[in-house]
């Protein structure tokens, strides 16, 4: 059985209802790591571990923590690399499965855009989160969920 890792640092409120149904539904064993507590729901199924202040404590406890085959929901590019490297698995909060084909690029694109950004070329950072990547996450997730759990 996989483990779901949440990456708590900036995880939206409206990816969470979300995010409790599926636990609960499928009885996945979550952990919610951050540097503060982050309340999800209430769940058997959902351990908070709150980690130091420190810029990557939660993403150095998550890749501790992970396994080969379990998931990680995060936004941080950085911490999906290292998740990936793992053999583990990750879906971003805009619903996008990232992978070995996909995640050098996107890394590379965000060191790009932090480059231009460090260089006041240009200073907004990604579009706002809107209520379209709610549903992409929720069909990402139980597509990935569903997938996972007949294999085991």
């Amino acid at each position: 059985m996989l483990t779901l890792y949440i990456d708590g640092d900036a995880f939206p409120n409206m990816l969470k209802p979300i995010l409790l149904r599926a636990v609960e539904r499928l009885e996945i064993p979550t952990v919610v790591i951050a540097n503060k507590r982050i309340n999800i729901g209430e769940s058997a199924h959902i351990t908070a571990i709150v980690v130091g202040a420190g810029a990557d404590e939660a993403d150095d406890r998550i890749v501790e923590l992970l396994e080969a085959g379990d998931l990680v929901i995060t936004a941080d590019i950085p911490l999906a690399d290292r998740v990936i490297t793992k053999q583990a698995h990750v879906i971003n909060h805009r619903g996008e499965l990232l992978n070995a084909t996909n995640i050098k690029h996107c890394l590379a694109m965000r060191n790009l855009m932090q480059d231009i950004r460090d260089n006041g070329e240009m200073t907004g950072g990604p579009a706002p989160f809107a209520k379209k990547y709610v549903h992409d996450f929720a069909n990402q997730l139980d597509k990935f969920l569903i997938k996972s759990l007949r294999k085991n």
